[in-house]
């Protein structure tokens, strides 16, 4: 029985609940029988510990399972199914996910303005575990992954070469893939509406998507006291029903998200390391290649999970926080430094001025692009939202509503623009000051090591961007198995390992069979598929955030 939402005296907190600690000071605590795992199995088989949620483990491995087997034993008869479904969900559905992330946008937004924005995460007197420049880090941290090295030069470049070639009918349809008008012919307009159209897939809208699951399960968890899972959200909607089926569907879509979104970056990122293991050493680039290293690639991330949170995960992320920013570092210093750093600027100014057609959902010409384009963003980003959400979630407790959604939204999506215009910008401008071509025709996995081997070092700085695919892939493989566990798990955070050991080979096995069963395209269906229903469960989540919001009391 809960709280009456619209009864804003606070309650003062109980224990709180396992794996979850109690809010500090007054929270409006959802009262409620349900004891974390009291629906787990709980056991021992052949020496090793089990602690899973009968109905969401087994329905989702059983399913997960019977997936990967049928996509590897029928390769080629899946794909183009495959190719169809892809077709038929960007064409028909793309409106759907444009305007969904803009309610997502203008809801963190919004709630900034608010008397909700003084709601405090973890209770009315919580303290910040992190300081500004820690929490910050690890915010920069949760943004930064295979995406932004697989498409950090491609985009910005793919982008500015198709706005350049200028649209393009048959039949009265468009059939070029430019964003918005292109701008055929002009280079410094073509630049403009590339790079907007890049930041528009890396900024607030992301952002948004991720703030908005993020302050859900935060929000649910430590004022509420309920678990750490996508069911919580749902209790002011749902209510105790949240415990039986229609919260069992909730979880289950969440890991099934989270596996794919998981896959097409590891599918990605298996891509981009074969390619540049090709490009700097001779090495096949091809499927087997790439299955190799997947399977390698999981082996280390098995270890980083014996290893554990503290010793693996945050190892391995500090590794790759010091490479990326060294790496940035570099680019920016030896590359056009005066362009970049100009083009910051001018690149941010080009996305405002471009932001309300880029998100418009509806009467688009530009159909490829939205389609193809932020269709599939969107949809991914969505599928990664478990993920990320609650990793965010994790280390903002203390903060208020207003700092959360400021920093959430505004931080990583400069660090992200600051990625793709040094990276993105160093090619572009390799193509149109140099002349170089050599970047502008390698294939998208390629582009990043081509940009890099116009610059000194080249061997030394290919090899690190190797290094910082293969540790991201690593260190989103293991997360993501600590965040389906822990779902899986029935909202415990303190599971045994050979669960996770279990969602790591299982993340592995999908971005393999995913890869041989279509590649990219059905990569990219796998999100697109699970990223649309999981799309209804945010929206019904943006309702949950604001009743949840109006019960709780306000920081002064």
């Amino acid at each position: 029985m809960a709280n009456d939402p619209n009864d804003n005296k606070p309650s003062e907190p109980t224990a709180g609940s396992e794996g979850i600690p109690a809010p500090e000071g007054p929270a409006n605590l959802i009262d409620t029988d349900y004891v974390i795992g009291q629906d787990n199995i709980t056991t021992t088989k052949f020496g090793i510990d089990l602690d899973l949620h009968g109905k969401v483990f087994s329905i989702s491995s059983l399913l997960i399972l019977f997936f990967v087997i049928i996509t590897l034993a029928l390769q080629d008869q899946v794909e183009p199914i495959f190719n169809t479904v892809f077709s038929f969900l960007t064409g028909n559905m793309s409106w759907f996910f444009l305007l969904a992330a803009n309610i997502f946008v203008v809801l963190a937004i919004g709630l900034i303005f608010t008397p909700l924005g003084k709601v405090r995460i973890g209770g009315a007197h919580a303290k910040p575990e992190f300081s500004y420049l820690g929490w910050f880090a690890m915010l920069f941290a949760a943004g930064m992954g295979i995406g932004l090295m697989f498409y950090g030069v491609s985009e910005p470049l793919t982008h500015f070469g198709t706005a350049m070639g200028g649209t393009a009918t048959e039949n009265g349809v468009r059939t070029d893939w430019a964003p918005l008008g292109a701008a055929a012919g002009d280079q410094a307009g073509a630049i403009d509406v590339g790079m907007a159209a890049t930041i528009f897939h890396w900024g607030l809208h992301p952002w948004g998507i991720y703030a908005v699951v993020a302050l859900a399960l935060a929000l649910f968890s430590f004022n509420k006291g309920l678990p750490l899972t996508m069911r919580s959200i749902f209790y002011p909607i749902l209510g105790e029903r949240i415990w039986g089926w229609p919260g069992h569907l909730i979880d289950i879509l969440a890991v099934f998200a989270t596996l794919f979104g998981l896959a097409t970056s590891l599918g990605l990122g298996a891509s981009q390391a074969s390619a540049g293991l090709g490009y700097l050493f001779g090495i096949p680039d091809n499927n087997v290649t790439m299955v190799l290293l997947i399977m390698g690639i999981t082996v280390v991330a098995l270890m980083s999970v014996v290893a554990g949170v503290d010793k693996g995960v945050q190892r391995l992320s500090q590794i790759n926080m010091v490479l990326a920013f060294l790496l940035l570092a570099f680019v920016i210093a030896v590359g056009p430094t005066l362009a970049i750093i100009s083009g910051f600027f001018t690149n941010l100014g080009a996305y405002m001025v471009d932001l309300p057609a880029l998100s418009m959902p509806f009467g688009r010409e530009d159909a490829n692009f939205s389609q193809g384009w932020t269709a599939f963003y969107w949809a991914w980003w969505i599928s990664w939202s478990p993920f990320v959400g609650m990793f965010i979630a994790r280390v903002s407790r203390g903060r208020t509503v207003r700092e959360f959604l400021i920093a959430v939204l505004l931080v990583p999506s400069l660090v992200s623009v600051l990625w793709m215009t040094a990276f993105g910008g160093t090619a572009i401008d390799q193509v149109v000051t140099d002349g170089f071509q050599g970047v502008k025709e390698a294939a998208l996995e390629l582009q990043l090591f081509v940009m890099l081997g116009q610059l000194p070092l080249t061997s030394i700085t290919s090899f690190v961007g190797i290094v910082l695919v293969i540790v991201f892939f690593v260190t989103s493989s293991d997360s993501g198995s600590l965040v389906i566990d822990s779902i899986t798990a029935g909202g415990k955070v303190d599971a045994p390992k050979p669960q996770r050991i279990f969602w790591a080979l299982i993340e592995g096995a999908i971005a393999i069979a995913l890869l041989l069963g279509g590649g990219l395209t059905a990569l990219q269906t796998a999100v697109i598929t699970t990223g649309l229903p999981f799309t209804l469960v945010l929206l019904v989540a943006c309702y949950a955030i604001i009743k949840g919001l109006m019960s709780e009391p306000r920081a002064k």
